[in-house]
């Protein structure tokens, strides 16, 4: 039975099941062994529902917007993505799928987090739609669920969901054409832009030779037009593709064999919780048929396992090199991660992320790698900030992983000389930067001084060990490196 998030409802955790089995079929995809797999959807997968209930308690706070524009399972599957970005960059890169590690040193992994007009069309069209549209058009298309199965989840009236389902399509659609057409684009995409509007609408519309010859060698354009062209069987793809990045087509093969087998948990009437992120707030919640939580795990790694067996033309099974057919790697006693609920008390700074717990997925034997020792997407694998010749209290290292144009990521590694019990790290921004979420510990802001504490399982610090924290922040006009580094209270010496 699976270790299942604690104190949410019977109905909330059914619905993390799914996602866990979600995000573990995609982990698969993105490793090289099983037990990588299954520490990288624990550590994704812990961050992602972190993130997402930290977001919601903001907004029923009133305290700012929802910033999470993606229903549950794309939102954790590009955390997924997001957790094999920092292995790569932090050195875990060696237990990674090779093919993902040269995407992800590659201009294709830099659209999905560089600047929002030049992500893929699809991801940006999928998070301008409301929530509950953007639910009912990836449970349908990339998972495979039959309409009838999501209707009832989503609480739509079954004589109507079929219309609602193409008002979706639609809606999608428009939301790509109208994001395609603020892409910045070069002259040639620009005038093929209209033509390939008016071309995509209509299935029987031929293409003209010229924009022809521009679709097979402008990938924004070919992008463009998978996500216009009137709903068909290329819209799964297009969205799978656009959303999650790489290996999308090979996870959506997985989902169909799952569905087809009809072993994707979820398939039960659960309640409208995955109308996007905020589950607990649909009235009155149903709880799908007796047993459902107790056969939630078993009923995960069953679909794994059917979902990674290639059908062949009989019907029976064929020996498969592809991405799609690798062998699964769950374990019948693989649990659920645990995940830390948000603290009663909410009344501090809304930007605070919610702690990650310490809990860990045991490493199979199958996979002797050493394990990393983080929990979230962020977490780092922290470099020891060599010392010099001089007796230092405290090393410290300011790093910026990633920076866009009103906003970034960075991360703070300290090797202290002396053992803790506890730490506080600060520093002073010098332009004004904020942070807006941070791993491994909590922030506390006021002006352009931040102090940075422990979370429960980094908070005692062996003689000359090495922790550190990670965030996101936004700035503007100049991002400049802080000064005034500290270490509880004692000047920290930076190095490079």
């Amino acid at each position: 039975m699976p270790d299942l998030p604690k104190p949410q409802d019977a109905t909330e955790a059914a619905l993390l099941s799914e996602c866990w089995d979600a995000v573990l079929s995609y982990a698969d995809l993105c490793t090289s062994g099983s037990a990588s797999a299954s520490q990288l959807a624990t550590e994704a997968f812990t961050h992602g529902i972190q993130e997402a209930r930290a977001d919601e308690a903001r907004a029923g706070r009133g305290t700012g917007r929802r910033a999470l524009r993606l229903p549950r399972i794309p939102f954790l599957l590009a955390s997924v993505r997001t957790t094999a970005g920092v292995w790569e960059a932090h050195g875990r890169g060696p237990r990674l799928d090779a093919d993902l590690r040269l995407w992800l040193n590659s201009d294709k992994a830099t659209r999905f987090t560089g600047p929002p007009l030049n992500r893929p069309l699809a991801l940006r069209g999928l998070s301008d739609m409301q929530e509950p549209d953007a639910a009912l058009l990836w449970l349908v298309e990339v998972e495979s669920l039959p309409l009838p199965v999501v209707a009832r989840r989503l609480r739509l009236d079954p004589a109507s969901a079929s219309r609602e389902l193409a008002q979706v399509r639609s809606l999608f659609r428009e939301r790509c054409q109208s994001n395609h057409l603020d892409t910045p684009m070069d002259s040639d995409c620009r005038s093929y832009a209209r033509l390939l509007d008016a071309v995509t609408r209509s299935p029987e519309a031929e293409t003209p030779e010229d924009l022809s010859r521009h679709l097979a060698t402008c990938v924004e354009c070919a992008e463009a037009a998978a996500c216009l062209r009137s709903p068909s069987s290329g819209l799964p793809a297009a969205l799978a593709g656009g959303v999650i990045g790489w290996g999308g087509h090979a996870y959506l093969e997985r989902r169909r064999r799952a569905a087809e087998a009809g072993l994707i948990p979820g398939r039960a009437d659960l309640s409208g919780a995955d109308r996007g992120l905020s589950p607990s707030r649909e009235p009155g919640p149903r709880v799908g048929r007796t047993g459902i939580l107790v056969a939630a795990g078993i009923v995960s790694v069953l679909a794994l396992a059917v979902s990674l067996m290639p059908v062949g033309s009989e019907g029976g099974t064929q020996a498969q090199d592809d991405p799609a057919s690798r062998q699964p790697v769950a374990d019948p006693d693989v649990s659920l991660p645990t995940v830390a609920p948000l603290p009663s008390d909410t009344s501090g700074d809304p930007s605070e992320a919610p702690r990650a717990d310490a809990s860990r997925t045991p490493a199979a034997e199958s996979d002797p790698e050493p394990q990393g020792e983080g929990s979230s997407p962020a977490r780092i694998s922290h470099r020891p900030v060599v010392p010099d010749e001089s007796d230092s209290f405290c090393r410290l290292r300011y790093e910026i992983v990633n920076e866009w144009p009103d906003g970034f990521q960075a991360t703070v590694t300290v090797t202290s000389a002396k053992a803790l019990d506890d730490w506080r790290v600060g520093w002073t921004f010098k332009d004004g930067q904020r942070i807006t979420q941070m791993w491994d510990g909590s922030s506390d802001q006021d002006g352009t001084r931040v102090t940075a504490t422990p979370a429960d399982y980094n908070q005692s610090v062996d003689a000359g060990a090495t922790f550190g924290v990670g965030f996101l922040a936004s700035w503007q006009g100049d991002n400049s490196t802080p000064r005034d580094f500290t270490l509880n209270g004692r000047s920290c010496t930076k190095v490079s």
